[in-house]
C-alpha cells in the first residue's frame, strides 16, 4: 500500500442522547477531529442495546437522561454485556453527584454538558487510551473526601444518600411525571415507585407528598 493511500484508523464513537440537534452538533465536532467518526446514534436505551451491536464502537457517549430510560442503567447494562465496553457519560446534572455513580456504574469518564466541546473530546481520547477522566474539581474532591475533610459538601448532601434508582424516581417525579408514568419509564411497578418515594422521604426528612414533590421539583430546575 503506496503512503499516498494510507488512511489511519479513525476511533469510532456511539452517541447515546435524546436531543436530535445535540447529537448532530456533536457528530459534526466529533468527525472534525482526524482520529474519531461517529459510527451511530441513538434517542433512548432500548434504541441504543438495539444499535451498539453493529455499529462496534470504540467508546460511547452516554447523557444521563434519555427519552426513556437512564442513562446510568444504561451503563450497567451495557457494562453486564460486555465487560470490556469503554464508555463516557456526559451531563447537565452536578458533577459532584452524578460522576462518581457513573463511574460505579461501569463507566471510565464524566464531563458536565456546560464544558467547552474541548474537554469533551480531550475525556473521550482518555477514555480510548484505557484511562479514566474525570475534571480536576472532581479529583480534588475525591482527595478531599479521602483524607476526611467536607464530606458532606463533597458528596452533595441527603439526595447523595439516595441509591442509583430512588434518585432515578426523585427526578422523574421533579419533572411532574404521575406513578404510573414513572412506573412505565423505569420499568416497574406503581407499588415500587411509592416504595422509593417512602425512602426518599425518610432520607430527605419530609413527612407529606406536597413537600416531596416541592423537593423534587426544586431539584429538577437546579439540575437541568
Amino acid at each position: 500500500m503506496s503512503d499516498a493511500n494510507y488512511k489511519p484508523y479513525r476511533s469510532r464513537v456511539f452517541i447515546v442522547d435524546d436531543h436530535p440537534i445535540v447529537r448532530e452538533g456533536l457528530a459534526l465536532k466529533i468527525c472534525a477531529e482526524p482520529d474519531m467518526i461517529v459510527c451511530g446514534e441513538a434517542e433512548d436505551v432500548t434504541e441504543a442495546l438495539t444499535r451498539l451491536p453493529a455499529a462496534v464502537p470504540d467508546v460511547i457517549l452516554i447523557d444521563i437522561s434519555l427519552k426513556a430510560g437512564n442513562g446510568i442503567e444504561l451503563v450497567k447494562r451495557i457494562r453486564a454485556r460486555d465487560g470490556t465496553a469503554r464508555m463516557l457519560v456526559w451531563s447537565m446534572h452536578a458533577e459532584s453527584l452524578y460522576a462518581e455513580r457513573a463511574l460505579r456504574a461501569g463507566a471510565m469518564g464524566y464531563v458536565n454538558k456546560r464544558h467547552a466541546t474541548s474537554h469533551l473530546i480531550a475525556a473521550l481520547r482518555t477514555v480510548l487510551s484505557g484511562q479514566v477522566y474525570v475534571s480536576a474539581d472532581l479529583t480534588s474532591q475525591f482527595l478531599t473526601r479521602l483524607v476526611g475533610e467536607n464530606a458532606k459538601a463533597a458528596g452533595g448532601g441527603a439526595v447523595a444518600s439516595l441509591t442509583d434508582r430512588e434518585l432515578e424516581a426523585f427526578t422523574l417525579l421533579g419533572r411532574g411525571l404521575s406513578t404510573q408514568q414513572i412506573a412505565e419509564q423505569m420499568h416497574i411497578s406503581g407499588k415500587t415507585v411509592e416504595t422509593h418515594r417512602l425512602r426518599i422521604k425518610e432520607k430527605l426528612g419530609v413527612t407529606t407528598l406536597a413537600e416531596l414533590i416541592q423537593r423534587a421539583t426544586h431539584w429538577a430546575m437546579e439540575t437541568n
